[in-house]
């Protein structure tokens, strides 16, 4: 490609991004980097193989084996990696801009200079549940449906279902109650 070539290329997507970008500002009132602006959600998620309904950033990165299940939004800037065990999320989930789920660390590995191995666990989080942007779910951890985990909370243990998980590290502080009526009430302890 000549420099003339990719000057004009990059004109043209200078201009649509611009153009997508008073659009999305016109009619949702929201402006989006590039690559969420640019690129549908919903695209990646089924190129992803996640199941009807996913709605996935672009600007999130997957790893390794992740399995999320219908109808639950990742926001953008998340971190999904399943490079050291699975990752499954279920369905109706919301997981906020941010959040980073890790099925690995190296701490031990570093502080022992290589001689100890890396740990590795799966993560599963279950359905109906929220989790709070730029929250860190560790390795191992298991999350029940039902449960809302607060905005910046580490989730270095597992919790049952219908828990308000708040905290770094995170603690259960209360419950979330469904009514007949599917109304949802919090009790905080």
């Amino acid at each position: 490609m000549t420099k003339e070539n990719k000057d004009e290329f990059f004109a043209k997507l200078i201009y649509a991004y611009g153009k997508r970008d008073d659009s999305l500002i016109n009619e949702y009132d929201r402006s989006l980097p590039f690559q969420d602006a640019m690129f549908d959600r919903w695209d990646r998620a089924k190129k992803l193989g996640f199941s009807e309904g996913v709605s996935i950033y672009n600007s999130s990165l997957v790893y390794g084996n992740v399995e999320i299940n219908q109808n639950t939004w990742v926001g953008p800037y998340t971190i999904l990696d399943g490079s050291g065990g699975s990752i499954n999320i279920g369905e109706f989930c919301s997981i906020s801009a941010g959040v980073h789920i890790y099925t690995h660390d190296t701490v031990m590995w570093a502080l022992s200079g290589g001689k100890n191995k890396r740990k590795t666990g799966s993560v599963a989080i279950g359905n109906f549940t929220y989790v709070g942007s730029k929250s860190l779910i560790n390795l191992g951890v298991s999350i029940g449906s039902r449960c809302l985990v607060g905005a910046g909370s580490f989730v270095n243990k597992s919790f049952p279902e219908n828990s308000i998980i708040i905290g770094s590290p995170a603690k259960k502080v209360g419950i979330v109650k469904v009514g007949s009526n599917n109304e949802i009430t919090l009790e905080y302890d």
